[in-house]
């Protein structure tokens, strides 16, 4: 049964897990996001394009002047035309550890969103998109292409997620799979060494591909919440871990976000885009970071 979304919540999470059809979700995130750039123009900005107009809901999003965007915060149609187009594709962590959620979206659930929204807006602007999942190995590969997004769609509706993970290995397939240098997003949890990851970005970069890295993360796995003695399990490998939460919880939250800060270093430092993601959080950021790293790729062809 469809789900009415109100306009107001389009990008939250948890009302966007209730619609089941995921090309409705991901168009309800897309034309929202689009309708609420639209309307939110900085003070004191104020340009007249004579080749150019306001962007209106149900125009050609391949018409849209990333570099007016940059300079505006606002869409503007292009009345002509330029060759923008990319290839992307998007690497999405499916292993067991991305099944986890402290309330009502887990990890993987908020990266299938995310994946399905940010594969609409591609392919709206003209972009050929294409899908790797992966735990211990790849699983489905789905190479770019302009025909290829419902395809996705329909893998990503269907993914579970479980078993282990191999993060570096499989980023090392990925970065073989496309001769073509293109723009690289990859969704996951990031549970490895910084500077493993980070070498494997190097690797990317060195093939020319421009890498963006959404880091998923649950508020829980984040603060550790909770004050009584607790049995952890580990998704992946189930190990069991009894502990109690509040005599570690300084201690953890600085040991995450140490890691965290090395994480984004280090990828920062390896020429890629680095976006953390609460599960908790809407998507609008993510796309912000998307369409940002858009407008830097356009500038330098």
């Amino acid at each position: 049964m469809p789900v009415s979304v109100a306009p107001a919540a389009f990008l939250d999470p948890a009302l966007l897990a209730k619609i089941s059809d995921l090309a409705l979700l991901a168009r309800t995130v897309v034309d929202g996001f689009m309708h609420g750039q639209h309307r939110s123009m900085r003070k004191g900005s104020s340009l007249d394009f004579a080749e150019h107009r306001s962007y209106q809901p149900g125009d050609d999003l391949r018409r849209i002047d990333w570099r007016v965007y940059g300079r505006t915060d606002r869409f503007y149609i292009k009345e002509y035309d330029a060759d923008t187009n990319a290839s992307v594709l998007f690497a999405v962590d499916t292993s067991g550890s991305m099944n986890y959620g402290s309330g009502a979206v887990t990890k993987f659930a908020y990266a299938r969103m995310l994946t399905a929204s940010l594969a609409w807006l591609s392919k709206s602007q003209g972009d050929r998109v294409g899908l790797a999942t992966f735990t211990q190995e790849l699983v489905d590969v789905i190479p770019p292409s302009v025909r290829h997004l419902q395809r996705m769609l329909h893998t990503l509706a269907a993914t579970k997620a479980g078993g282990p993970s191999q993060l570096i290995a499989s980023l090392e397939k990925v970065g073989l799979l496309s001769q073509r240098a293109g723009i690289l997003v990859l969704i996951t949890d990031c549970y490895e060494q910084p500077d493993a990851v980070g070498r494997a970005v190097d690797a990317l970069r060195m093939h020319g591909h421009d890498v963006i890295v959404f880091h998923v993360v649950d508020p829980a796995e984040r603060d550790l919440p909770g004050d009584d003695d607790t049995t952890f399990e580990d998704a992946e490998s189930g190990a069991l871990l009894p502990l109690k939460p509040s005599a570690l919880r300084d201690k953890y939250k600085t040991l995450v976000s140490a890691h965290h800060t090395a994480l984004q270093a280090r990828l920062t430092a390896a020429g890629a885009d680095y976006v953390r993601l609460d599960t908790s959080e809407p998507l609008d950021r993510a796309l912000h970071s998307y369409l940002d790293a858009r407008l830097t790729r356009s500038r330098v062809r």
